[in-house]
């Protein structure tokens, strides 16, 4: 029994992750399908990348470049659309925009003694947003969540840590589990 239910256990561990990400593209791909229906199974979801691609290039037009300007500003006014707007424009603008912001990966100390350690990323300067000289926004993302807290600490409580942001950002998110030997010896 001991052996079945360790086989058990190892295969759920293989394709519970393979299952769900199946599950999670087949959704995405089939929620697209059915809000544009071409009678074709996946065509959607081509449509889709190829129309965000084509609003992308035109963005990047001089000629274009005005009316993308035209709507953010009349987004960026209206009462509950600004909200909403402005919040998924920054954070897509944070990961993969032109001005990233989780691209300084951090240890930051908790407390006096160095016993308490969190990995986050600095997203603002002191002297620059804070009017709080010395101190930096440093974020920290929660494991197995899509939220995060931001704590604003004296910069000597925080250090670099080398490596890929990406890397970092898997480690925080996946709770230490995603490449924590390879974080941890980057962060000593």
């Amino acid at each position: 029994m001991k052996t079945f239910a360790r086989y058990f256990l190892r295969g759920l561990v293989i394709v519970t992750p393979v299952a769900l990400t199946l599950w999670i593209c087949w959704w995405a791909v089939s929620s697209i399908d059915r809000l544009l229906d071409f009678g074709v199974p996946g065509a959607g979801i081509v449509v889709t990348i190829v129309a965000v691609t084509l609003v992308g290039a035109l963005a990047s037009n001089l000629i274009t470049r005005g009316v993308v300007n035209a709507v953010d500003r009349l987004l960026a006014r209206l009462p509950f659309a600004r909200l909403l707007y402005t919040s998924t424009k920054d954070l897509l603008n944070a990961f993969v925009g032109e001005h990233r912001r989780f691209n300084r990966p951090v240890r930051a100390r908790l407390d006096a003694h160095g016993h308490v350690w969190t990995f986050g990323f600095v997203t603002a300067e002191g002297a620059d947003r804070l009017a709080m000289p010395g101190f930096v926004a440093v974020y920290l993302p929660q494991s197995y969540n899509f939220a995060g807290n931001l704590l604003i600490l004296p910069e000597k409580c925080v250090e670099p840590v080398e490596g890929d942001a990406a890397e970092v950002m898997a480690f925080i998110v996946s709770g230490g589990v995603s490449g924590s030997a390879e974080a941890g010896r980057k962060a000593s």
